[in-house]
């Protein structure tokens, strides 16, 4: 055979070979697509629900810390006044001490 026999050949071939490179996806590649869209749309939720999960316990810890610190005020507040009554009642029965004292020496 010619050259030009052999390129000729191989043109057809080669033409034939693109030609039977079809371009429409065939149901096993279609469905393989489809499950390629699901895992990647099943990741993404599965990332935001995370998020959210992250959010939601980041607030209920702001929440909890806001809770134990006005615990804390409330308890200080009621030893203020719990110390105040006491030093109150020190005081007067000093007093009475000293007028009793007093009573005493006249």
């Amino acid at each position: 055979m010619k050259i030009t026999t052999w390129i000729a050949a191989a043109a057809l071939l080669g033409g034939m070979a693109v030609a039977g490179c079809d371009t429409n996806e065939g149901p096993m590649e279609q469905a393989g697509e489809k499950m390629d869209n699901a895992t990647e749309d099943a990741r993404d939720a599965a990332a935001e629900a995370a998020d959210d999960a992250g959010d939601a316990a980041e607030r209920a810890g702001d929440r909890a810390q806001d809770a134990a610190d006005d615990a804390v005020d409330g308890t200080s507040d009621a030893a203020d006044d719990a110390a105040g009554d006491a030093a109150e009642k020190a005081g007067d029965a000093a007093e009475r001490a000293g007028d009793a004292a007093r009573d005493a020496t006249q």
